[in-house]
């Protein structure tokens, strides 16, 4: 590759002192207007010959550059707050997202605002971890939780937008069809329908499924919905009487309620 660059180099040379050597043999007019387009023409060979080593050294580096760069980044240093708020009891933090403001937003710049908290979260993770390491309390620990409320709120945007889309597209609610079914037990669940290679009067493993409540099960349905009343009734009572103890112990309580 070498050779052959400065073989077209030479020849490069050589077209030039021909170019030379004939203008002084014409008039001067057309001697300066031969050396002007000679020198066009070298000027553009030799750009060429310069993109051309250029490629070929990367080439032969075995790899490719492009022409833009990304954001510099800092290692691990990623995972913990900057330099300035170390230290700090407190760190300023704006409001959480809200979700009149997330509706308003493209669905590309919620998947950008998506991976940005994420890399929030985990630095404010890290932060509280090296603060347990260290006994310590974290400077400002609601940051974390307007983060998590923040990601709550933008999954629910995106799950009505997907709502939505599948409505206007397929009609169904839920992204995989289904219908509310008792169990042998009497429990009702939902039962989300699966696609089989046979039809379901075919298939003998779906009809082994029992999607009903036999009658000898009724009157242990009734005794369980007992208990579960008397378990809420108990639990009530209780919190009434130690609220009773509360008023007594602590009369200024009762004033202020």
């Amino acid at each position: 590759m070498a050779a052959t660059s400065a073989g077209r180099v030479l020849t490069l040379c050589k077209q030039f002192q021909n170019a030379i050597r004939i203008s002084t043999s014409i008039s001067p007019q057309q001697a300066a207007l031969n050396l002007s387009k000679s020198q066009s023409y070298l000027n553009r060979q030799a750009s060429s010959l310069v993109g051309l080593t250029w490629h070929c050294q990367i080439g032969n580096r075995g790899q490719c550059r492009p022409l833009h760069t990304t954001v510099s980044r800092r290692g691990l240093d990623e995972f913990f707050d900057v330099p300035e708020n170390w230290g700090q009891s407190t760190v300023k933090s704006g409001a959480p997202w809200t979700a009149k403001h997330l509706r308003a937003k493209s669905n590309e710049d919620l998947h950008k605002l998506w991976y940005v908290l994420l890399k929030e979260k985990n630095m404010l993770l890290t932060v509280e971890q090296e603060s347990k390491r260290q006994c310590m309390q974290m400077p400002s620990p609601e940051r974390l939780k307007k983060v998590e409320r923040s990601m709550k709120r933008l999954d629910t945007v995106v799950k009505e937008r997907e709502d939505a889309l599948r409505m206007l597209q397929t009609g169904q609610e839920r992204a995989r069809p289904g219908a509310w079914r008792k169990s042998l037990f009497g429990h009702v669940y939902w039962y989300r329908f699966r696609e089989h290679a046979i039809p379901w009067y075919m298939n003998k493993r779906y009809k082994r499924k029992r999607f009903y409540t036999p009658g000898f099960v009724l009157p242990h349905i009734r005794l369980r919905i007992e208990k579960h009343l008397r378990t809420r009734v108990r639990k009530a009572n209780t919190e009434m009487k130690k609220q009773a103890q509360l008023q007594e112990k602590f009369p200024p309580m009762k004033a202020q309620s």
